[in-house]
């Protein structure tokens, strides 16, 4: 599995919700935070996003609105709407009225409690991706399958629209790395493009249980110990060796969520040969002991979209 893909599963928990909005103007709709990572697709009309600091942007057809940590913010038809309603489970999908219709996909997804990742660290509170012609063609199609999908369910809708949500989260964070690659070396759209960043990381997390040293990394990734630790740093957010420890725990936390496997299993799997000093390393990091952290009921939480 590639690096963008194994880091989304090991952060992502529970099933992502999606679902159509349609309202005629005039309106406005509160979103309070959401536990995790949510967006907007603009399928028809237009609309404003109204973050509580920061300037008003305006959303047409087609273009996509990515909060990845669950920003709180309003969506109105027209600046000059009044919010009138808050983003609540179970309300109904459309209100029907004399103004301009518009209709919006809406999603979220539920993020692994406890220690997050650098790769969605470092994004902006929201990122919007503009439709133009030509632009990030396989996003736009897991758009139109999702919505399609959404719209008029069919035999297996159930199967297809969490798969679909799954690849359009990547999708989306794909065409901004491709988007940010051009403009500038550091942050993780560097590390992506850098040949010897990207070896590292790939070598990591292939054999998290590796007892990794720079000297190590830096013969994997082709280039001296100074230069992996200064490009790695700049790019992935942390040194090298910061970042093992980070993906080793990462990867206990997916494992003891989504496994049965025993401590001392997960224990070996991730690079440490006593139970002990496992359990010392994930509670200074989760705050929980592995046990505690495998115990908690991850109850997700009602979200509306």
């Amino acid at each position: 599995m590639d690096i963008l893909s194994e880091t989304i599963a090991a952060i992502r928990t529970g099933s992502p919700t999606s679902g159509l909005f349609i309202r005629h103007a005039p309106w406005g709709r509160r979103y309070p935070v959401v536990p995790g990572a949510g967006f907007h697709v603009v399928l028809q009309g237009s609309c404003w996003v109204v973050p509580p600091n920061g300037e008003p942007m305006a959303l047409g057809v087609g273009d996509v609105l990515f909060m990845p940590r669950g920003a709180d913010h309003d969506l109105v038809d027209s600046l000059d709407s009044r919010v009138t309603e808050t983003a609540l489970p179970g309300e109904p999908r459309e209100i029907v009225g004399p103004g301009v219709r518009t209709a919006l996909l809406c999603g979220a997804y539920e993020l692994g409690r406890g220690r997050s990742h650098p790769i969605l660290d470092e994004l902006p509170e929201f990122i919007h991706l503009p439709a133009r012609p030509g632009r990030h063609p396989a996003l736009r199609g897991a758009i139109d399958l999702l919505a399609a999908e959404i719209a008029e369910p069919r035999p297996g809708s159930d199967a297809a629209v969490p798969a679909l949500l799954e690849t359009l989260l990547l999708f989306i964070l794909r065409a901004w790395f491709d988007e940010q690659a051009g403009a500038q070396t550091s942050g993780w759209a560097g590390a992506f493009t850098d040949a010897a960043v990207a070896a590292a990381l790939r070598a990591v997390h292939d054999d998290p249980a590796r007892t990794w040293t720079v000297p190590d990394l830096s013969e994997v990734a082709g280039v001296s110990r100074a230069t992996l630790a200064r490009r790695f740093t700049a790019t992935v957010g942390e040194p090298p060796l910061s970042y093992v420890t980070r993906w080793r725990m990462l990867t206990a936390a997916r494992l003891l969520r989504d496994t049965d496997r025993g401590l001392g299993a997960v224990a070996r799997q991730v690079g440490y040969t006593s139970e002990f000093a496992f359990a010392k390393a994930f509670k200074r990091e989760y705050g929980l002991a592995p046990g505690r952290y495998r115990r908690a009921a991850d109850s997700p939480p009602l979200v509306a979209v």
